[in-house]
C-alpha cells in the first residue's frame, strides 16, 4: 500500500463514526417527523443540515389533496414573513451603495409620505419594528374586504400612511407588516425597478436560487404546494389572497433545499459586507434585529444556551420555521401547509435535541380531536366529563395545552355555528387555565355572540383582572357597555 493510499485510507476509518453518527440522527429526526404527520401534526418537507452538511430533507404529506401530490424536498411553499430577512438583506445592500441610510427618514426618500410620520421614522425603526406606524393586516376585516383585491405597493401604503403613530419611533417593539411593505416600496423608489426584479437581481441569480421568487396566483409554477385550512373535520383549501397584499413583508415562496443554499450563504460576504451583516444579526428591542428573532435556543434536556437565529412565517394555507444554530452552524427548516395544525415549534424542539443528542419530547395527540369526537357522539356534557376524567387519569397522554381547547372552542362557534358547545369548551379551558386572561377573554366573546350581553361583560372584566394589559378586553367591554 502506498503511503498516500494508508493516508486516504485512515482518513476514511476517521470519518465513519462521524458519518454513523450523522445517520443515526438523520434516523431520529426522520422517525420525530413521521410521528407528527401521523398525528396529522406536519404536513410540509422538512431540511436539517449538520455543521452546513444536509443530513435529512424529505416530504411528508400531500402537497395537493385533490390528486395525492406528495410532499418533496423541491416542493414550493410560500414562505410568509420569513420574506422579511431577504427585503432586510436588500435596504443592507442599499445602505452600503449609500443609496439609503439606516438613519434617514421615510420622507427622506418618499416625499410624498405625510410629514407627521415621515419626517419622524427611520429606516432602522422600520426594519426592526419600533416605527410605531399601525400595521395594515391588523386593521379590523383588513383580510375580508380587501385581501382578493390587488394592489400597486404605493397604492397600499396609503391604507396607513395618515394613521397616527402608536407610540414614539423607537420607544417599543411591535411586529408590524407596514414597515416591511414601506421598505420594499423604498426599495423600488431608490433603484427605480420593481421589488421582484431587485431581488432577483442582487439575491437569487447571484445565489442560484432557482426554486425561489415573488409567488403569483397566474402562473403556472412547477410543483407549487397547494395551502390547506384545517376543519373541524379535515381541510378545506385555503382562502385566496392576492400576492400583492403580503409583496415584501411575505410574498415569496422557495423550497427547503432553496433556504439551505440561503442559509450558507449568509457566513459568506456574498450578500453583505461582515459589518451589515453584525448589524442585521444585532439584537434591538423584542431581541429583534433586522428580518430576524436573535435569542439563544435552551437545548431541551441540557442546561444548555446556544446561538439561535431564527423567524416563522404564517399565510393562507402556509407556515413556516427557519432556524440557525450559528454556534455549530446547524440549520432548520419546517415549511407546511396544514397550518393550524402543523406543530412547528414543537418540531423544531425536538430536531434541536437530537442534534446535542438528546432524545427528543414524543408528539401527543390534541386532546381537542378526542373532544370534538365525544361532542359529536355523545353531546357537550358527556364529553366534559370524559375531558376531565382524562385530565385527572391521563395528564401525560395527551396534549392539553391552552390553545387546543381555545382553538376547538372557535372552530365550534364560527364553522359549525354551535356557539352554546363552545361555551362549555371555553369554560373547560378556563377551569384549566385559570390565571390565563385570554381564556376569559374568549368565553366573554362566546357570550356575547350568545346574547348573554351582562355575563359576557363579566368575564370581560375577569380577563383585564388577570391581565390590565389584555388591549382586546377592554375595547369590546366598552363596546358593550355602550347603550
Amino acid at each position: 500500500m502506498t503511503r498516500r493510499a494508508f493516508h486516504l485510507l485512515a482518513i476514511l476509518l476517521l470519518l465513519l463514526p462521524v458519518a454513523a453518527a450523522q445517520s443515526e440522527r438523520a434516523r431520529l429526526i426522520d422517525e420525530l417527523l413521521t410521528a407528527y404527520h401521523q398525528l396529522d401534526q406536519f404536513h410540509g418537507s422538512a431540511l436539517v443540515a449538520e455543521k452546513g452538511q444536509v443530513i435529512l430533507k424529505k416530504g411528508y404529506g400531500l402537497a395537493n389533496c385533490e390528486f395525492g401530490i406528495p410532499n418533496t424536498p423541491d416542493t414550493k411553499f410560500r414562505l410568509g414573513s420569513i420574506t422579511k430577512q431577504f427585503t432586510a438583506v436588500l435596504v443592507l445592500q442599499l445602505v452600503e451603495q449609500g443609496k439609503l441610510k439606516l438613519e434617514g427618514k421615510i420622507s427622506d426618500y418618499l416625499p410624498e409620505y405625510p410629514k407627521k410620520v415621515g419626517e419622524r421614522v427611520t429606516i432602522h425603526q422600520l426594519l426592526n419594528h419600533t416605527s410605531g406606524i399601525p400595521s395594515y393586516t391588523g386593521f379590523p376585516d383588513f383580510f375580508a374586504q380587501r385581501s382578493r383585491d390587488p394592489y400597486a405597493p404605493l397604492e397600499l401604503t396609503k391604507l396607513f400612511w395618515d394613521k397616527d403613530l402608536e407610540f414614539e419611533p423607537g420607544s417599543r417593539f411591535a411586529y408590524n407588516n407596514s414597515g416591511y411593505h414601506l421598505l420594499g416600496v423604498l426599495i423600488e423608489k431608490v433603484t427605480g425597478q420593481p421589488y421582484e426584479a431587485v431581488l432577483q437581481e442582487r439575491i437569487l441569480a447571484p445565489l442560484g436560487m432557482k426554486n425561489t421568487g415573488y409567488d403569483h396566483h397566474d402562473p403556472i409554477l412547477p410543483r407549487r404546494a397547494s395551502g390547506y385550512r384545517p376543519v373541524l373535520d379535515g381541510y378545506v383549501n385555503a382562502a385566496y389572497l392576492d400576492m400583492s397584499i403580503p409583496f415584501s413583508a411575505g410574498a415569496l415562496y422557495s423550497t427547503v433545499e432553496d433556504l439551505h443554499v440561503w442559509d450558507q450563504a449568509l457566513y459568506t460576504a456574498k450578500l453583505l459586507a461582515p459589518q451589515s451583516k453584525e448589524r442585521m444579526f444585532q439584537p434591538g428591542r423584542g431581541n429583534y434585529g433586522y428580518g430576524w428573532f436573535i435569542d439563544p435556543a435552551t437545548i431541551p434536556g441540557l442546561d444548555l444556551k446556544v446561538p439561535r437565529i431564527a423567524h416563522g412565517g404564517g399565510i393562507n394555507g402556509f407556515a413556516t420555521l427557519l432556524t440557525r444554530l450559528t454556534g455549530e452552524r446547524h440549520l432548520i427548516v419546517l415549511l407546511s401547509n396544514t397550518p393550524g395544525r402543523s406543530r412547528l415549534s414543537q418540531i423544531n424542539d425536538g430536531i434541536m435535541a437530537i442534534l446535542y443528542g438528546q432524545q427528543p419530547r414524543p408528539p401527543k395527540p390534541s386532546i381537542a380531536q378526542v373532544l370534538y369526537q365525544a361532542i359529536k357522539e355523545q353531546g357537550v356534557q358527556a364529553a366534559a366529563a370524559h375531558y376531565r376524567k382524562l385530565r385527572a387519569e391521563q395528564p401525560e397522554q395527551y396534549d392539553f395545552r391552552e390553545p387546543e381547547l381555545n382553538t376547538l372552542g372557535y372552530a365550534l362557534m364560527n364553522e359549525a355555528k354551535k356557539t352554546k358547545e363552545a361555551i362549555e369548551v371555553f369554560k373547560l379551558n378556563a377551569e384549566a387555565y385559570p390565571k390565563s386572561s385570554n381564556v376569559y377573554d374568549s368565553l366573554a366573546e362566546a357570550y356575547a355572540k350568545d346574547g348573554q350581553k351582562e355575563v359576557a361583560i363579566q368575564y370581560y372584566q375577569k380577563a383585564l383582572e388577570v391581565d390590565p394589559k389584555n388591549a382586546n378586553a377592554a375595547k369590546q367591554l366598552e363596546k358593550l357597555r355602550q347603550p
